[in-house]
């Protein structure tokens, strides 16, 4: 089968757009205090039109196969980390973090989550060369989250993370402050005798060189959360996708505007009351795919289902979502959560 492989061309320029798109991104951002809506929306702009521009380029220099391996990819990803936007905010409100501090814990997020998907998205396309079987067992792992997806939907109880395993794991391996500093993760062991002579009620559990703070707390719930995400995501994403570099680039113009999109959705995540269902829907499609292509390999068999059809699904799926949540809006509650995002 023909491979698209790791040009060296498509390889620079995506090195090349992604760094002075970061640059600008964090020079537009050196001195802000907080992210508010209307600029979030519009670095989401930026963010979307770079990987339309990035599919335009593989379209023109190489081919629409490509192209639309890539576009399926990046679409997939952005709306799979939909979901795990929700956590996010969840994450964000058990331990008291808002505003500036927010775009502080998913700056860093962010690194970590490009770091670990590129582990992800290795061995992942590795084990999926592996065996058609793997198709298979990728595709249980897809149909799986899609149930898990669903039965969430109707679940309005947010989770309580300040207690969560990598919170407790963490306590465990170092000092926490039980308090804010500023925007600082750590905290040096004089500061802290010094906060202890002044307030007599902060009580810190063991002694160490430098003290853990609840904002340090929560990147690493955030981590976690996405390393989890990761088990769940990469395998979809693989299965349409399959290209290790069209995989990679597809998953990093979908995270380079998670930042921004967090800072959107905090505020217009009610009004998506559907697209989960969609999202879910996506995924059945996904595994159905996965189980076809693996029987037609074993049993000669199966449903071929082209690369264009595969992207006209998921972004029909998707748009009728969006569409549904508009027309249908689903009926506020009483107890409804709220989330101070500024």
């Amino acid at each position: 089968m023909e491979s698209f492989g790791f040009p060296f061309e498509a390889v620079i320029v995506l090195f090349v757009v992604v760094i002075a798109s970061v640059w600008c991104d964090l020079f537009s951002h050196r001195n802000s205090t907080e992210i508010k809506f209307k600029d979030a929306l519009v670095w989401s702009i930026f963010w979307v039109s770079l990987a339309i521009a990035f599919y335009a380029y593989l379209y023109l220099r190489y081919d629409a196969k490509w192209a639309d391996l890539f576009l399926t990819g990046y679409v997939l990803e952005k709306t799979l980390s939909i979901d795990n936007m929700m956590v996010f905010i969840a994450i964000f409100a058990s331990f008291g973090i808002k505003g500036a501090l927010q775009h502080r814990v998913l700056y860093y997020g962010i690194i970590g989550a490009l770091l670990f998907r590129a582990i992800f998205i290795s061995v992942g396309t590795s084990l999926f060369g592996l065996s058609v079987w793997v198709e298979f067992i990728f595709g249980l792992i897809v149909a799986w989250t899609a149930v898990l997806m669903l039965k969430g939907s109707d679940d309005d109880e947010v989770e309580d993370y300040s207690n969560h395993w990598s919170v407790r794991w963490t306590k465990k391996l170092v000092p926490v402050l039980p308090r804010l500093n500023g925007n600082q993760f750590f905290i040096k062991h004089v500061d802290v005798e010094k906060l202890k002579a002044t307030d007599s009620s902060l009580q810190v559990v063991g002694k160490a060189a430098f003290y853990a703070t609840p904002l340090f707390l929560c990147l690493m719930c955030i981590e976690i959360s996405d390393i989890v995400f990761s088990f769940d995501s990469v395998p979809a994403i693989i299965a349409v996708t399959e290209e290790p570099f069209l995989v990679y680039a597809a998953v990093i113009f979908a995270i380079l505007g998670l930042r921004n999109l967090y800072f959107m959705l905090a505020v217009a995540a009610k009004y998506l009351c559907h697209l989960e269902k969609a999202v879910a829907i996506v995924l059945f499609f996904i595994a159905f795919k996965l189980c076809a292509q693996a029987a037609e390999h074993v049993w000669g068999v199966g449903l071929e289902i082209s690369h264009s059809m595969s992207l006209f699904i998921v972004l029909g799926t998707i748009a009728l979502g969006v569409l549904s949540s508009i027309v249908f809006p689903e009926k506020e509650t009483q107890n409804s959560n709220e989330v101070d995002v500024v």
